[in-house]
């Protein structure tokens, strides 16, 4: 069967909320049983409402955990053991009310204490009325999750229970199976080695103030878990962000274009790819001051001279990666890309508007507009995250069609 050598002996736990879906998710369960996982499930007090917890118990041979305090409960800490137990926690259907909750933080069920204490994956599949789904609060949430590394998988788009047509159906067991068994698929990226910058670069002027720019590294921080979700080892050298390192990614922290260029100098030999997300600094201070400058009323000049061109100095290296740059640009987007496409002699480009509210610095959102000698692509407007997934794919692609 289809998904058996993929799955095989995996532990999926399975979360299922209050909603009309969940009578969809028995079906999941017997598919992902079918196919060689051995499956637990989690119910919320609402998902009672719907269907009882002896269909899922009889369909995965397992009790069926319910509350946080139960009295037929393994241990008094079955929060804990579940969530190392799973290879995936998979929330099916994932009702707004839930994923609302979830972003917030709550624990005031067993399900929503085991998404808190998870060290494995997680993953949601939206369900719920297409007029709740459009809601901004909901793509709110949907986006702080993503960032925060939890999988999105859906909603579909179709007939509703309620008599509307939208997009908010779950995705079907058929569907879900196979966005489960691509989370333990080999990735194509598998054994390459991802060297990324992101963040800002700080210049000194004296050992209190200095030179930086607007970049909060959500970007770059979303490519080294897109291309580690691909299988790759990443090693991130960042700029000063107020971001967590994603998980099984390697953080070098930095704060100079000088410190950064050190770094990347010294392992891009080793790279498979070499991705320049970060905003370096263009200028430095020629001298910063040893001691806090004091206020006067009279005029201040700063010399400034040229940080290093770090994406540049990678691509002339003689044993070169494959080289993305990227381009923030407020005008002449396509022009200057392929500029610099062409001058630093680079794979890929990618270019972002920035300065706008929706995309760019600062923002949860972003677009693209990726070239490469011979091609275009146009990744429209999306989280971070989804955006950062679109670019990983495109890279991987273009990097294996160079080997060949």
């Amino acid at each position: 069967m289809e998904h058996m050598q993929t799955l095989a002996d995996k532990k999926i736990l399975l979360g299922i909320t209050g909603g009309i879906a969940a009578y969809k998710s028995a079906e999941l369960v017997r598919l992902l049983i079918k196919a060689g996982a051995e499956v637990r499930v989690v119910m919320t007090p609402s998902a009672r409402e719907f269907v009882q917890p002896l269909t899922y118990q009889a369909l995965s041979g397992h009790r069926v955990y319910l509350d946080l305090f139960d009295a037929e409960a393994d241990s008094a800490m079955d929060h804990i053991e579940l969530a190392r137990w799973c290879d995936l926690l998979l929330i099916a259907p994932a009702s707004a009310d839930f994923l609302g909750k979830m972003n917030a933080g709550y624990a005031d069920n067993l399900l929503l204490t085991l998404c808190l204490a998870s060290p494995n994956p997680v993953a949601v599949a939206p369900a719920m009325n297409q007029q709740m789904f459009a809601n901004p609060a909901t793509h709110d949430n949907l986006a702080q999750l993503e960032a925060r590394e939890v999988l999105v998988w859906g909603p579909g788009e179709g007939d509703q229970a309620c008599g509307d047509v939208g997009p908010g159906r779950m995705l079907e067991p058929e569907q879900l199976l196979d966005l489960v068994a691509r989370q333990f698929s080999p990735g194509v990226l598998d054994g390459r080695k991802v060297l990324l910058t992101a963040g800002p670069t700080r210049e000194a002027i004296d050992p209190v103030r200095y030179i930086s720019n607007r970049s909060s590294g959500k970007m770059g921080y979303a490519l080294a878990a897109a291309a580690r979700n691909l299988g790759a080892e990443v090693t991130l050298v960042s700029g000063p962000v107020a971001l967590p390192a994603p998980a099984g990614v390697e953080r070098l922290s930095v704060e100079s274009a000088q410190q950064m260029y050190d770094a990347v100098m010294q392992r891009a030999p080793k790279a498979d790819i070499f991705i320049a997300c970060a905003a370096v600094a263009d200028y430095r201070v020629d001298r910063a001051a040893a001691q806090k400058l004091k206020k006067s009323d009279a005029a201040m000049t700063l010399q400034l001279v040229p940080n290093p061109d770090i994406l540049a100095a990678v691509s002339a290296l003689e044993q070169r990666p494959f080289c993305v740059g990227f381009a923030a640009e407020t005008q002449d987007l396509e022009k200057y890309a392929l500029d610099k496409l062409e001058r630093k002699k680079l794979d890929l480009i990618a270019a972002n508007p920035v300065g706008s509210s929706e995309s760019g610095f600062e923002t949860d959102t972003n677009q693209l507009e990726v070239f490469w000698r011979d091609g275009r692509l146009s990744i429209a407007r999306a989280s971070k995250p989804a955006v950062a997934k679109q670019l990983i794919d495109l890279i991987a692609e273009r990097y294996t069609g160079a080997l060949r």
